[in-house]
Parts: structure tokens; C-alpha cells; sequence
């Protein structure tokens, strides 16, 4: 069964004091199953944070159709959203932080404090964005996005910025939480060695007007080794394979983009 269909035949934006439109997106069209961590992959600006706004419904003018399967009788599907800041309440604790996406918030402890402790936080319940690291935050702020039990899960570059091992520590606590927790993942990277250590599948885009170039399995077995040799030698066989599709994807980010 498909989590998700997309069938965009354009989506086009005017950007802020401008008259002309810029074309974000023109022939997308791919199908996700359920419980698939499926990564996108491309340049910068190819649309791949416009296609996220419009999955969790943030962005709903476009020329087409997305159909996100599992919603409650009468109501829209559950969506968690992980952006490329954290976005956690100054005024709020790492709690209540989290008890923020739950639709009824109760003073006994629950999901958020389960979650939290096996998010490494056991012992930040009670602190303050501020008193806490980036890759911290950035811990909290998944938590958050898996405490009300997704169908659809998106993250948009989430561990942009960071460290290598602290980035490297957080896609191991995301994929940890995905086998604790199944959903279904819509992961949005630059890195191509990210994306072969995290993704189901991959689906590479073109530049804008994004469309779909190429639609790549990850055929390595699960857990994965970050530092292996079998990463490397698929990133090397698909840089052999793709030379032009791949230019510039060698494994570091670029800047951010829509």
C-alpha cells in the first residue's frame, strides 16, 4: 500500500517584490509505501523544500494532486515536520516542548518523557532551550516530531550545521526511533553519503523546475556502517554511473535553497 502519491504538474511561486513567477516544480510524479525512508536528493533550489511545505499542507497552491494515505475518519493524516532549526519554544521547557504536538497534553508523564529519554534526554525534562547544545536542540525537536505517531514523517536538512559527529549521532537516534516507531520518511539532504546511509530509496532531482531524474534503491542490508567501505564503494559506483546527474554531491552540504 502507498503512503503517498504526489502528482504535481507545476508549482510555481512570486517571490517577495517581484512580478515574475519562478517554476519550483514541473512533472513530479512518484508513489512512497508504507514505512519507507525514502531520501530526495538535489541542488540547491531545485524545489525540494517548496515540495516539503506543500506535503504537510503548508503550501497548497499547486497545479495537482498529493494523496497522503491514513487519516483519522474526517480528518487530515498526521504529519510530523522537522525543519533545518530546531524552532523550539524559547519559553518553554524541553517538556513541554515536545507535549506541544500532542492534541491533548496531560500533567502525568507520557509519550514526551518516553520518547525524550530515549532521545538521550532524560535528564533536560525540565531545562530550557537555551541551557542546551545545538545538537541537542535539534534532539528535542525530533522527539517532537515523533510523539504524536506520524504517517508521514519530513525533514527538511535537519542536521545541517552540525559537527560531523554530532550529525552522525543524530541520524543514528532518527533511525532508532523509525525502527522504534515506524513511519513513513521523506528525508531532504545534500550528502550523498547521508542519504545512502539513512534512505530506503532515493530519488534525485533535477535542477528547477524539479522533476524526478533518477529513482535509486539503496541495496545495503540495515544496521549500516557510516565509516564502512560499503557506503563509500556505492557512492563511488553511482558517481561512476551518474557522473553528470551527480556533480557536486561528493558527500559535503551545500547551502540551503527551496
Amino acid at each position: 500500500m502507498n503512503a503517498l502519491e504526489v502528482h504535481i504538474a507545476r508549482k510555481a511561486y512570486r517571490p517577495k517584490g517581484r512580478t515574475a513567477e519562478v517554476e519550483a516544480l514541473r512533472g513530479l510524479h512518484f508513489t512512497v509505501p508504507e514505512r519507507q525512508c525514502l531520501c530526495l536528493v538535489g541542488p540547491s533550489g531545485c524545489g525540494k523544500t517548496t515540495l516539503l511545505n506543500i506535503l504537510s499542507g503548508l503550501d497548497r497552491e499547486i497545479d495537482g494532486e498529493v494523496r497522503i494515505a491514513g487519516g483519522a475518519p474526517g480528518g487530515a493524516p498526521v504529519v510530523g515536520y522537522m525543519f533545518q532549526t530546531p524552532r523550539l519554544m524559547p519559553w518553554l521547557t524541553v517538556r513541554d516542548n515536545v507535549r506541544l504536538a500532542l492534541p491533548q497534553a496531560s500533567p502525568e508523564p507520557g509519550p514526551a518523557e518516553t520518547l525524550l529519554a530515549e532521545m538521550e534526554l532524560g535528564g533536560f525534562l525540565d531545562a530550557y532551550p537555551r541551557q542546551l547544545s545545538g545538537g541537542m536542540q535539534r534532539r528535542v525537536a525530533l522527539a517532537r516530531c515523533f510523539v504524536n505517531e506520524p504517517r508521514l514523517l519530513l525533514l527538511d536538512e535537519p542536521f545541517l550545521s552540525l559537527d560531523a559527529p554530532t550529525a552522525q549521532n543524530l541520524r543514528r537516534l532518527l533511525l532508532e526511533q523509525w525502527q522504534r516507531h515506524p513511519t513513513t520518511v521523506l528525508f531532504v539532504t545534500h550528502d550523498l553519503r547521508e542519504a545512502l546511509f539513512i534512505a530506503d530509496r532515493i530519488l534525485f532531482l533535477s535542477r528547477r523546475p524539479g522533476s524526478v531524474l533518477l529513482d535509486w534503491a539503496v541495496d545495503l542490508p540495515r544496521p549500516r556502517d557510516a565509516d564502512g567501505g560499503d557506503i563509500e564503494n556505492l557512492r563511488r559506483r553511482l558517481m561512476a554511473e551518474h557522473p553528470e546527474l551527480l556533480a557536486g554531491l561528493n558527500g559535503g552540504g551545500e547551502g540551503g535553497g527551496k
